[in-house]
């Protein structure tokens, strides 16, 4: 299930990927870390440095950064172009300090990893294999082609060989690592943001719907009584009345009464919150959630079993759970062959709701991932050959597993063991089922009934 109305992908160029003002304090942290290493290696440990092409290499890290801060204000949001260009000059520079340093034999060389982290996090796949790539390229010249660091008795500080070549290892699995890592978590917390954000949209609009059922009952209960009234007093007038100018106000009366009744039938606009729409029997509220799917082919089987108690409880009309609920269903009537089948049954302690139908079910090598969103297979979302419009994502589960288990509940996804066609058995297919506890869900019963009172406004 994909709401495409939503806009959210997972994909697609990504611009205005990082803030200005993120990359300039980054890199005067930058900046101070390499006066201080410079500084301490010179002046405490007494190596001999070249001081001055290694400040002007500074320098030229510190100009860039004072012109990006004149000419750009600093909440700008880069583009991956000019973040990729930005990361260039720093690994570039970095690799320039080295060479100064002693190359490998300098443990600063580790800062490498750094900007390939960063491009990891905020830049595509193919800009960040550029510059990981030009990284490793870095790392390797800088093995064979650098300044040896001088102590100030004219000794050469060189590790051995074999540490260099260990060192080097490590730096390019480092790269490719920590690249591969950074990536894949900044793309699962992407996913996951897009996709609580289309959770929000959906229950933002299951509220709303609410909401306008809640205005047009408690405008229609509010005003029913006073309109019936002035319409009866206002036709009682017209029959009395013979004098035609009074029985033409009289009919007057009496038509607006019947205008202000359709317009309560219509009406929209933000009134006040019927109470008695918060709660229904548990039967309503399931059959209210599945009816938008009613029509579309698949037959729905609704079945409501009860343990040592045959009344019908009374439930809350929570729109998350009308909301998940639904898109339980729409995804089983999407894949069916021709039954889904709503269960629901409650005890003393839990109440339970199974949504199967006679398709394929689930693959099963993503049953384990089902309620993920933007699931994947092969490096490809899946799709299915019957309708090939249709671009799996996973989003509508998603949508349904965190509404549900925000209204209290546990969901959990899988396959039926059997292959039984027979609708009076649903043991194959998909399976999903959702359990509450009882005062989740269910509005406590017992003590004596009380008055609703006055409807109260609705907050927005």
């Amino acid at each position: 299930m994909v709401d495409t109305s939503l806009g959210l992908t997972s994909g697609g160029p990504r611009d205005g990927v990082v803030r200005l003002r993120t990359l300039i304090i980054l890199r005067w942290f930058a900046v101070v870390g390499q006066i201080s290493a410079i500084g301490v290696a010179n002046l405490y440990l007494g190596l001999h440095i070249a001081l001055g092409p290694c400040f002007m290499a500074i320098g030229a890290l510190v100009l860039t950064i004072i012109v990006a801060q004149v000419v750009y204000p600093e909440n700008r949001r880069l583009p991956e172009r000019e973040v990729l260009i930005t990361l260039l000059f720093d690994i570039s520079q970095l690799a320039l300090l080295l060479y100064l340093t002693g190359g490998l034999n300098n443990p600063f060389a580790l800062l490498m990893l750094a900007p390939v982290t960063v491009s990891a996090m905020t830049l595509r796949a193919g800009s960040t294999f550029f510059l990981g790539g030009l990284a490793v390229v870095f790392v390797s010249l800088l093995v064979f082609f650098y300044i040896p660091l001088r102590s100030d008795l004219g000794f050469v500080l060189r590790m051995p060989q074999l540490f260099v070549a260990g060192f080097w290892v490590a730096m390019v699995i480092g790269i490719g690592f920590l690249g591969i890592y950074a990536a894949r978590v900044t793309a699962e917390t992407t996913s996951m943001s897009k996709a609580l954000l289309a959770t929000q949209m959906a229950l933002s609009r299951e509220q709303k719907l609410t909401d306008l059922g809640g205005v047009i009952a408690a405008a229609a209960h509010e005003l029913g009584t006073p309109l019936a009234t002035i319409k009866l007093a206002s036709s009682e007038l017209y029959d009395e009345l013979e004098d035609p100018v009074l029985r033409e106000d009289a009919a007057l009366i009496r038509d607006q009464a019947d205008r202000c009744r359709d317009i309560l039938r219509s009406m929209g606009r933000a009134g006040k919150d019927d109470l008695h729409l918060r709660t229904a029997p548990l039967r309503s509220v399931i059959k209210e959630a599945a009816e938008p799917h009613a029509n579309r082919g698949k037959e729905l089987h609704f079945q409501f079993d009860a343990e040592g108690d045959t009344t019908d409880p009374s439930a809350y009309r929570l729109p998350e759970v009308i909301h998940g609920v639904r898109n339980l269903v729409q995804n089983a009537v999407d894949f069916a062959a021709d039954h889904v089948w709503v269960e629901t049954k409650w005890t003393q302690d839990t109440v339970t709701v199974r949504v199967i139908d006679d398709g394929p079910g689930y693959p099963y090598d993503l049953l384990g991932r089902i309620g993920d969103p933007f699931i994947k297979r092969g490096g490809r979302r899946e799709k299915d050959a019957s309708r090939p419009e249709y671009e799996g994502m996973g989003l509508g589960l998603f949508i349904a597993k965190t509404l549900l288990e925000r209204s209290g509940a546990r969901v959990s996804f899988a396959n039926g063991s059997g292959r039984s066609r027979d609708p009076a058995e649903p043991h194959y297919g998909a399976i999903a089922e959702v359990i509450w506890p009882i005062d989740a869900i269910l509005e406590p019963n017992g003590g004596p009934s009380k008055p609703l009172g006055e409807n109260k406004p609705i907050q927005i």
